[in-house]
């Protein structure tokens, strides 16, 4: 593994996200009680024996930086570890890539500059635990010169039909065919966005597409190359958790999902634990009559009221008589005495106030941007 360098692009469409990400980036996007969605393919990064990561960022990115640092919580802080790209700033480009290959483009330096053979290219929002060792092998066995690693029945969920990307995979492991944006997809293996090729051959593709005014790596150069001896491209099944996260619906479904104890044992299995910014608190706090079922607590909460159903964040303050249901309630959030909420997403340091109610249905979950007072 030490001839296979990482590389994270942070710049995805957020606009399903709403006030979620109008602050921070879809890879800052808190997730799981304590974590961030950065943070599982860091550490899948890190199991596989990748020491060289870059990730390129592009606005709303000094959460993102702030969280993860120098990379000391995934051993990534050494000589050769983790690389922080900003946004590439002239005048006509403001910090927005049009697309990845836009900003492979805009960052061929490090690419250059780094000596690895093989290269592990993936998004930022999709949440999964990977070890990416048995997809190496299969890609340096096969010949192939990318390999897309994929899901089936249904494990990639978000909106559908704006980017979400299905193969056709012959027996071989072949990509035979690749649909994008379809409404009603076809096809029934649905791309993770991780790919794996040679730095070199990366390189070439990333510099032939720029110079021929293309911006989309998928679209501009693994569709139109898919069925052509140009350039083999294989596929990977990926069988364990993986989910999208690509709209308000998805990360309130995925996250209330976590409450099933099978579901944690996918995502956190014990031989790969998933890092992450450590801040130090006290255990949580149950105070005197309060109640909490089925629900995940992180370090630094009090809990003097009721908890049913819901996750709560580090250092979240529920009051004497009020009542949180089926929530998602962010870092120092507070619920005053006598609040109720159902079905809401509150971000950090939101407040609900005394005796305030915020109740929704489970479709269309409230909610709630950071440091707003309701």
């Amino acid at each position: 593994m030490k001839d296979v360098m990482g590389l994270i692009y942070t710049g995805e469409n957020d606009i399903h996200l709403g006030e979620l990400t109008s602050l921070r980036a879809v890879a800052a996007l808190p997730i799981a009680g304590r974590y961030r969605i950065i943070d599982f393919q860091l550490s899948s990064m890190v199991h596989t024996g990748i020491k060289n990561v870059g990730v390129i960022t592009q606005k709303n990115y000094s959460s993102l930086m702030d969280h993860i640092g120098s990379g000391r919580e995934w051993d990534l802080h050494g000589k050769q570890g983790l690389t922080i790209l900003p946004p590439f700033l002239t005048r006509e480009n403001m910090g927005v890539y049009s697309g990845l290959l836009d900003a492979l483009k805009s960052n061929s330096n490090f690419l250059r500059l780094s000596t690895q053979e093989y290269i592990v290219l993936t998004n930022s929002h999709t949440v999964y635990n990977i070890d990416f060792t048995d997809a190496l092998r299969q890609h340096v066995e096969s010949g192939a010169d990318v390999t897309m690693l994929y899901s089936r029945g249904g494990q990639s969920t978000g909106t559908e039909g704006e980017n979400d990307t299905y193969l056709s995979v012959d027996e071989n492991n072949r990509v035979t065919g690749m649909e994008i944006g379809s409404a009603v997809p076809t096809r029934e293996c649905a791309c993770l966005k991780i790919y794996i090729t040679k730095r070199e051959l990366l390189r070439q593709l990333v510099e032939q597409g720029a110079a021929n005014g293309m911006h989309d790596f998928e679209r501009d150069i693994l569709q139109r190359n898919i069925n052509n001896d140009s350039l083999k491209v294989y596929g990977y099944e990926y069988k364990g958790l993986a989910c999208q996260i690509d709209s308000i619906q998805s990360y309130f479904n995925f996250n209330m999902s976590l409450l099933d104890t099978d579901i944690r044992r996918q995502l956190f299995p014990k031989e790969r634990p998933v890092y992450t910014k450590v801040r130090d608190d006290l255990p949580a706090r149950y105070i005197d009559e309060s109640q909490c079922t089925n629900s995940l607590v992180a370090n630094g909460c009090v809990i003097e009221g009721t908890v049913i159903n819901s996750i709560l964040f580090r250092g979240v303050k529920i009051a004497k008589g009020a009542v949180v249901k089926n929530s998602i309630i962010m870092q120092d959030a507070q619920i005053q005495e006598g609040a109720e909420i159902d079905h809401c997403i509150l971000d950090k340091q939101s407040v609900i106030r005394r005796n305030g109610r915020l109740i929704a249905p489970a479709a269309y979950p409230i909610v709630i941007a950071k440091n707003v007072v309701i």
